[in-house]
């Protein structure tokens, strides 16, 4: 189904087209006055250099042909040159109607769907989940549905750390306490217990330790780097905690992103690369892409074109060691080997541009991936206190994110029980979605690579450009609809909407006709926040109309109450497909 804003401009170009001009300059947009005109065409401007004619005289020739267009219900032209477009009610009230008769309202999916992988996870196992990780696992979430739902095959890999130091440093801490433990017994043969040495508490308790602790004291460190050396080398009672840290570890991560509704088709790991890195690393060196220098492993990644200094990526170090650099490289030779993806998406801090620039370039240079495949990096930016800095405890630590999880719920949960008469077992309910939709929208509205301000009291506020605000037009409508259905009255199948009879329904109707227009943009620029404003925007004309129009009424007609029933009904549906793109749900009541 096309865009309603395609359809107006197929007319437009043909009316250039007639006068003589190129189709080029008949491209219709959204009127930046909507006060003025609901869509505008600024083409006579451009095709006036061109055609050396007033812009004004070529905008007149235009609005003459369409007076009678049966999509048009006012079209004129503007001093200097601006053609302003108002749709027709009749034409309106069918796009809606066609909208509301196609499967997704009609939005045209990818003509050839693509295989993506999208890497938003990466958290490290031992270490809790802090507020750091949620802006990658939030827009990852989103971005996959919005892949999804264009018809492509999405696929979430949480992508854990669990090969470096980090893990030595872990066992070589838990050895210093428990030196008694048969992990540390090399003469013992047997096999090892089922059951981890150590609770989710402990395991996060000891790495900080450790990491303080080897500060300190380089032997520890130096230690640490042993026991790594050794693990990654097959250490049988080493390999046994590491496995026990995941363990323990993937449990206790997949309870956490369950209650931020977010999910994982894969659940690889750093050490699922491994594998793939010596074979890698040959292919490197047997083509001639690699260079030994000062006794390091690299690639040169620097283009002819650059303006700015591009360091070599760096396969191993001078003592064969690897890097993050050689596991992300191996990780894409896995990602190709198993899915041969499309299209490959990173999500994480923008401050690793440079890096993922770098691993990019090598991967294409050394034909590591397909030509055509996309490999893309999504940074986004800090979210941050009400001092500007980023967002800390009140003692200055990094906040968990089960914690902040909860803070954003129970104030929910306050507000409700402040100002609703609802049981207590349901507000807990409906808080922990409503919580939830006010953590996402909070963070997805704002534009990914920018930093924003956590404010608790606006995020959670039942009025203005809230998830909250969204969650409860959504339950107002699901009130009406009740209601309507409990005058026993039912609407025949073949009834429709009606052309608008108000501004009110008007303005309603062309935010609804918009749906298309945005999950495009949304999926062509991966921007959520494309989302969060047009959901604002409708729910915003949805209360206008609510507070100027009487849906339930004894005074309305049946077609013109079938008709209200029929359009809010098709907002509630166009919000909620909205909000489960955000990665979120409404209750039945707030």
């Amino acid at each position: 189904m096309k865009k309603i804003v395609d359809l107006i401009s197929e007319d437009i170009k043909q009316a250039f087209v007639l006068k003589g001009y190129d189709e080029k300059y008949g491209v219709v947009t959204l009127s930046n006055r909507p006060d003025l005109c609901q869509y505008q065409c600024n083409g006579a401007m451009a095709a006036a250099k061109a055609y050396k004619k007033a812009p004004i005289t070529i905008a007149q020739e235009i609005v003459s042909l369409l007076q009678e267009n049966s999509k048009i219900k006012e079209i004129t032209a503007i001093m200097p040159g601006f053609i302003n477009i108002n749709l027709s009610d009749e034409f309106l009230a069918e796009y809606v109607n066609d909208m509301r008769k196609n499967k997704d309202f009609g939005c045209d999916k990818e003509s050839e769907p693509k295989t993506v992988i999208i890497d938003y996870g990466g958290p490290n196992i031992a270490k809790p989940l802090h507020v750091g990780h949620m802006r990658s696992a939030i827009i990852g979430e989103s971005l996959k549905r919005i892949f999804n739902f264009m018809g492509n095959e999405a696929i979430g890999d949480v992508h854990l750390g669990d090969w470096g130091t980090p893990m030595g440093l872990v066992i070589a801490e838990l050895k210093r306490r428990k030196p008694e433990l048969i992990y540390f017994d090399e003469s013992f043969s047997g096999e090892y217990p089922n059951e981890a040495p150590f609770t989710i508490s402990e395991l996060e308790d000891i790495y900080p330790a450790a990491s303080a602790y080897s500060k300190e004291n380089p032997d520890f460190l130096e230690e640490a780097k042993q026991i790594t050396f050794l693990m990654q080398n097959g250490h049988r009672g080493y390999i046994a905690i590491w496995k026990h840290m995941q363990e323990v570890s993937v449990t206790d991560l997949k309870k956490i992103y369950d209650n931020l509704n977010v999910s994982f088709e894969l659940w690889k790991k750093e050490s699922d690369a491994q594998p793939y890195i010596t074979d890698m690393v040959e292919y490197l060196k047997a083509n001639n892409y690699a260079r030994i220098s000062d006794g390091a492993l690299v690639v040169d990644v620097k283009e002819e074109t650059d303006t700015k200094e591009f360091p070599p990526c760096m396969i191993l170090k001078s003592d064969g060691a690897t890097l993050y650099s050689t596991t992300d490289l191996a990780t894409i030779v896995e990602r190709v080997k198993l899915f041969d993806p499309d299209h490959i998406i990173y999500i994480t801090d923008k401050r690793q541009e440079l890096h993922f620039e770098i691993i990019f370039r090598c991967a294409k240079k050394t034909k590591l991936v397909k030509e055509n495949t996309k490999l893309q990096f999504i940074g986004f930016g800090t979210m941050n206190g009400k001092d500007g800095k980023p967002f800390k405890t009140r003692d200055g630590g990094v906040l968990r994110l089960e914690y902040l999880i909860k803070l954003v719920t129970d104030e929910v949960y306050r507000k409700i029980m402040e100002n609703r008469s609802m049981e207590e077992d349901e507000a807990r309910e409906v808080a922990s979605r409503v919580g939830l939709a006010a953590l996402k929208y909070g963070d997805l509205s704002n534009q990914a690579s920018k930093d924003y301000v956590f404010d608790l009291e606006r995020f959670t506020s039942f009025e203005g450009n809230t998830g909250p605000y969204i969650l409860y037009t959504i339950v107002r409508i699901k009130s009406i609809l009740e209601k309507f259905k409990d005058t026993g009255k039912t609407i025949n199948k073949g009834m429709d909407i009606l052309p608008a009879s108000s501004q009110v329904e008007r303005d309603l109707m062309l935010q609804i006709t918009r749906f298309s227009d945005m999950v495009h943009s949304a999926y062509e620029e991966q921007a959520p926040h494309r989302i969060c404003q047009y959901i604002y925007d409708l729910a915003d004309k949805f209360s206008s109309f609510y507070h100027d129009t009487k849906v339930i009424s004894e005074d309305n007609s049946e077609d013109r109450q079938a008709s209200l029933i029929l359009m809010i009904t098709l907002v509630e549906e166009i919000l909620l497909t909205a909000i489960n793109l955000l990665g979120f749900e409404a209750p039945e009541r707030m």
